[in-house]
């Protein structure tokens, strides 16, 4: 490939990537001068404190990981096999005791059972 090819795409991506980020800086400061200075009082922010408050927020929220592909789906499939593996060494009835429970807990909320109150005598 020719390197000026090269050289081009990535000036290319670089601008996308600034535009991209001007845009979102904008767009949130945007926003928190529309809205937090009315509801709570808050200050108004200028836009280099917009990307700050964007690169806080991915730090504390998001992390600089890149994104591996796959990877909750490997914590996952570990957490499976090791539940598999647990379940396989209890006996077929505490194996049912123990799906009988995990549905009434962890199924979907119309089927969950409601505890069960215990009355109290009238005094």
């Amino acid at each position: 490939m020719n390197r000026s090819f090269w050289l081009l795409r990535g000036l290319k991506f670089i601008l996308f990537a600034a535009l991209f980020v001007a845009a979102a800086g904008y767009l949130t400061m945007t926003l928190w001068n529309w809205l937090v200075p009315d509801l709570f009082h808050g200050p108004f922010i200028t836009f280099p404190q917009t990307l700050g408050l964007l690169v806080l927020t991915r730090i504390l929220f998001g992390g600089f990981r890149g994104g591996r592909p796959g990877a909750w789906s490997r914590h996952r499939r570990a957490w499976r096999n090791k539940m598999e593996a647990r379940i396989a060494s209890l006996t077929p009835e505490e194996q049912e005791k123990f799906r009988q429970k995990m549905q009434g807990a962890c199924g979907p909320a119309w089927m969950r059972r409601k505890p069960v109150e215990e009355s109290q005598p009238l005094v």
